[in-house]
């Protein structure tokens, strides 16, 4: 497996070899982009195991480091070699990659590459009309991944599913983040904990060296655990699992349970589903954020933080809001609100994309949903992957460019009004 170090621009590379010890083994890594070579190194292996610091030359200016350094906006991916070795013979080689990146909180920010960076992130469930969970084939992985981009996300939260790996493939191929989200049990007993538990574990595993794998979220809207803020078992197993995923990938942030009822966590994530602009951003413009957020404001009737638990200095994001309905079919189909054509949609989805992307609280959000998903038709695409509206409309939306537009004129005119956290009118580090 690859870890990332941008601190000290290395990587660290872990190998186990499968099989008896053997005696005059080594392993051979090679990482290049390009036609030019950053790094070969040879490494004795012992108790057959292989575990090395890479150091990458680092260029010191910036505008090189981008280079090198993956994002959405570039995302760069190193060729990495691996060859087993007995003396000068070749016993197994594979070809991969890897890449420089780093994510990180820094008190009330997400961080991507040391820089503040907003995130906008589409919930998607991965659901297929004629397939289901399972993808027709690779294009269709691929597609969903283009079009999440086209829509103006620069990134997804994986709802309820651990995705196919050839997904994440496309997502660190063409630059998309993504929250790996595990499904929830249905009730709390000692098998669901074991069981969550391994299988949580093994996709840690799996997934660990994708760069575009920028948080953990084991539990969701206290599913599996419905009874937290009195049952002290509940608790400490949302507790056990943040620190267990913690400790399996300490470079990542960990979401203990999204939504509300947080009581572990590095990110206060909030399911938000009100329809009125105005309401929104009256909510999430709140300047003493402890009291009159973090303490009053009760999504799904639900405490938003569990007593004990002091959140103030952590970056709060909407993790879903919208689900704005769309849909012919108004008797069997669902959503939050409605809207009754796609042109009423497209205004709908502008408004409260405005609010969201001018609330300076936030440190990124997630819009609910992709595509269409049996009853729930409150996806921006049909199930088919149809737009609801034109995807430059959506973009345009989703990336706040009206909101940005009128920063610009504020400033220009001196009336000032840009002096908000993130700044969404500059682009995020490493977009040109």
């Amino acid at each position: 497996r690859w870890t990332p170090h941008l601190a000290g621009f290395g990587m660290t590379f872990e190998a186990r070899i499968a099989g008896d010890p053997a005696e005059d083994l080594s392993v051979e890594v090679e990482l290049s982009h390009g036609e030019r070579r950053l790094a070969k190194d040879r490494y004795q292996v012992i108790d057959n195991e292989a575990d090395r610091r890479i150091v990458i030359s680092d260029p010191g200016i910036d505008d090189f480091r981008n280079e090198l350094l993956w994002s959405p906006e570039r995302p760069t991916l190193l060729d990495a070699q691996v060859r087993l070795m007995r003396g000068p013979q070749v016993l197994d080689e594979v070809k991969s990659y890897t890449a420089l990146r780093s994510v990180d909180i820094q008190r009330d920010r997400f961080m991507l590459n040391g820089r503040p960076y907003m995130l906008r992130m589409v919930l998607d469930q991965g659901y297929w009309p004629d397939t289901l969970l399972a993808p027709p084939n690779d294009a269709a992985l691929r597609r969903d991944v283009e079009l999440a981009k086209a829509m103006g996300f620069n990134g997804v939260r994986k709802h309820q599913k651990i995705e196919d790996p050839r997904y994440l493939y496309w997502a660190d191929r063409l630059g998309l983040l993504v929250w790996e989200e595990m499904p929830s049990a249905y009730r709390f007993t000692k098998s669901s904990i074991q069981r969550l538990t391994r299988e949580w574990m093994d996709a840690v595993r799996r997934d660990y060296s994708h760069p575009s794998i920028i948080a953990w979220v084991p539990f969701n809207e206290s599913w599996g655990v419905p009874n937290l803020p009195d049952n002290q078992a509940e608790r400490n197993w949302v507790r056990a699992l943040y620190h267990l995923t913690k400790t399996l990938d300490p470079t990542r942030p960990v979401i203990g349970n999204d939504g509300w009822e947080s009581l572990a966590t590095d990110v206060v994530g909030i399911h938000d589903y009100e329809a009125n602009p105005r309401r929104i951003s009256d909510r999430y413009e709140v300047e003493d954020v402890l009291p009159q957020l973090l303490k009053r404001e009760r999504p799904g009737g639900r405490l938003l933080v569990l007593e004990g638990n002091d959140f103030q200095d952590h970056p709060v994001m909407l993790t879903e809001f919208g689900g704005i309905a769309a849909s012919k079919d108004v008797e069997h189909t669902w959503g939050y609100s409605r809207a009754a054509s796609g042109s009423d949609l497209a205004e709908r989805y502008a408004a409260l994309l405005g609010a969201v992307n001018s609330a300076g609280l936030l440190a990124g959000f997630c819009y609910t949903q992709f595509a269409d998903t049996y009853q729930e038709a409150n996806g921006l695409l049909y199930a088919d992957r149809t737009p609801k509206f034109p995807l430059e409309e959506m973009a345009a939306a989703t990336r706040g460019e009206a909101v940005a537009q009128k920063r610009r004129q504020a400033v220009a005119h001196g009336i000032g009004g840009a002096g908000t956290r993130h700044e969404p009118d500059a682009p995020p580090f490493g977009e040109e």
